[in-house]
Parts: C-alpha cells; structure tokens; sequence
C-alpha cells in the first residue's frame, strides 16, 4: 500500500476529529462519516468522563482538535518526505499511557505511515477513543485492516516496540522488552522561565500550559523559575480564569488533600484557592501544585535547565516556546526528543 494513500486517511480522519473538537453540527458526508456515525461519536466523547474522571468532554474535545489540526496534506507530506522507508514490515507493539485523551496518538500514526503494524496496547484509563476512530480510518482506507490491533491484554508478536508510562514501568519495560528495538519514555514534565517583562496577557496565556488536562501530562507546566523581585500577585490575578477547574471532583480532591499534608508538615504555601505555590527547587510538584524559585543571573536558569535536561519535556517563555503554545507540539516535536520516525526507519 502507497504511503500517500495512508495519508489520504489520515487527512480524512484530521477533518473529522477537528469537527469533533469544535464540537460542530454535522452538516455533509464530506468529513466523511453519516449523521448516525458522527453523533456516535459525539456521544463516546461526552461518555468519557463516566469512563474516566479526568477525560472531560473539553478536555476530549481539545486533544481530538488539536491532533487534527495537524492531519493535513502538506503537514504530513513534508514531514514524511524527510524519512525513507524500505524494510518489511514490523510488527510495533506501541504500550500507550492513559494520562490525557489519545496521548499515543502520535506513535500509532508514526508506525502506520511508517509501512509497520500498529498493535495497540491500551490504557484502561483510555481504551474507546482511539479504536473508534480507528475504526474510522479503516472506513477510509481498507487496506490499511490488517496493519491495526487494539488490545487492553496479551500482546502477540513483537519487533519493536514504543513505550510510555513511568519511572517505575521501566523496569516492566526493560524485563519484557529490552530484547528487542525501543523507545522507552519515562516521567517528564515541563518549565516556564519568566524574564519579568512578561505581560498579563502572556501570563494568561501560560495558565493553558499549566491547567491544559489538568495539569497530568508531561507538557504540562509544574515549574516556573521567576527573576528575584517578580512579584507573585502578577500571576495570581493573570490566571483568576482558570478557576473553574477546582469543581472536577478530582482535580479539588488534589488540592485539598496536598493543601492539609504541606501545611500540616509546616511548608509555607502560597493559595488562591485553585492551585498552591511552594516555593521550592525540586523540578516536579504535585498535582494542583506549582513549584517556583528564583534566580539572579541567567547563567542559573540555563544551570537549572541543564541539570534537570533528561526530566524536561518542554520549555516556555522569552527564548524558549510560547506561553500557551506547549500543549500544540506540531508533528515533529517528539516526546522526550526521541525521534520516532528515524527509529522506524532503521528498526
């Protein structure tokens, strides 16, 4: 099967999941699927809080556009077009995380247009969304039936294999699949570096880095490094928008129980109400909790940011990537800088 048909699919399949994501009324056959089909679809997304607390239909809706958005002709072609794929075709067992909707998207679209078998290992935490737009895109490109597997248990046979999940899975990882070619991703999290220019608006738009999915993916902000003399009360009143996320259930059981354990151990925190501030070099914090410290030079951030390179997926900020823009990574930006395509083409 030709590599332009796959991305014929995936075009198909992008319009589709941008539709969903802006939550629009289906109006013709041409995001290819009938009224019946699409409002299924529609209710799978609304269905998955049921299934998973923290897989709210925003949420949902976010990922499936944001995703989409990248599913064009020339995005896909011309990145695509700087691999070379020749070998036969592999198995790729690809173990998907189940942090935020359809986080193993990318990998499974990585092996298809690759030329390799996707086989799926699902999350628990997220086993509908992605077979059903599967489904779909076999609809769209029939060929492609016997290249997809999803599975939530045995695995079948393995060339290589893509896995993400945490610090503790490696060793999972390494015990069972070590022997063979991978990729094997661990905890990361993401970094804002503020140069104390910043204005409100770009503040604002930092609170999508740090509120995005709740704050559970690894492109997600939990450490901001500030300029000694920034005052705090700028950030608190740029993000006052995102209050509204301490009423999923599960998101204010986070704070209130981080805010009794920090207080109760005596550890100055900082409160308005929606998410805490401590003060605090470690790189990772807990949910509902953002770490910050200062610094005098910048030789100390790029220090910082050096030190802790191999845990920091993104960087926001002044000569960095946008605020607002670490939950948009475009095709090429690769989980933890590995790049999966080039690992596909030599496997």
């Amino acid at each position: 099967m030709k590599q332009t048909e796959i991305i014929s699919g995936f075009v198909q399949l992008g319009k589709l999941m941008c539709a969903l994501g802006e939550n629009k009324e289906w109006e013709s056959f041409s995001i290819g699927v009938t009224r019946e089909e699409y409002e299924s679809l529609q209710v799978l997304i609304n269905r998955q809080a049921s299934y998973n607390g923290w897989f709210t239909k925003e949420n949902v809706r976010a990922s499936l556009f944001e995703l989409g958005a990248n599913l064009t002709d020339d995005k896909l072609t011309n990145w695509v077009s700087a691999y070379s794929f020749s070998q036969s075709p592999m198995s790729v067992v690809i173990i998907m995380a189940g942090n935020i909707p359809l986080v193993g998207f990318h990998d499974f679209l990585c092996v298809l247009l690759s030329g390799n078998k996707a086989v799926c290992k699902l999350s628990s935490d997220d086993k509908t969304l992605l077979p059903a737009l599967g489904e779909h895109l076999i609809s769209f490109v029939p060929e492609i039936k016997e290249d997809i597997m999803f599975t939530t248990g045995r695995i079948g046979p393995v060339d290589a294999v893509i896995a993400t999940g945490s610090d503790n899975s490696l060793t999972y990882f390494e015990s069972y699949f070590g022997k063979y070619p991978h990729i094997f991703r661990k905890n990361r999290t993401s970094v804002a570096v503020f140069s104390g220019n910043e204005t409100e608006d770009e503040i604002k738009e930092l609170g999508k880095d740090i509120f995005s999915y709740f704050g559970l993916g690894c492109r997600n902000v939990s450490h901001i490094i500030l300029p000694t003399g920034f005052e705090l009360p700028r950030f608190f009143e740029a993000i006052i928008d995102y209050g509204e996320i301490i009423h999923n259930n599960k998101y204010g059981n986070n704070y209130d129980y981080n805010k009794a354990v920090y207080l109760m151990n005596q550890h100055k925190l900082l409160d308005n109400n929606f998410v805490l501030l401590r003060e605090s070099e470690e790189l990772f914090s807990p949910l509902s909790m953002i770490h910050y410290h200062f610094y005098d030079d910048v030789s100390e951030v790029e220090t910082y940011l050096k030190e802790h390179q191999e845990k920091i997926q993104v960087v926001v900020g002044d000569n960095f990537l946008p605020f607002g823009q670490a939950q948009c990574p475009k095709l090429d930006d690769y989980a933890d800088g590995v790049d999966v395509m080039r690992f596909l083409e030599f496997s």
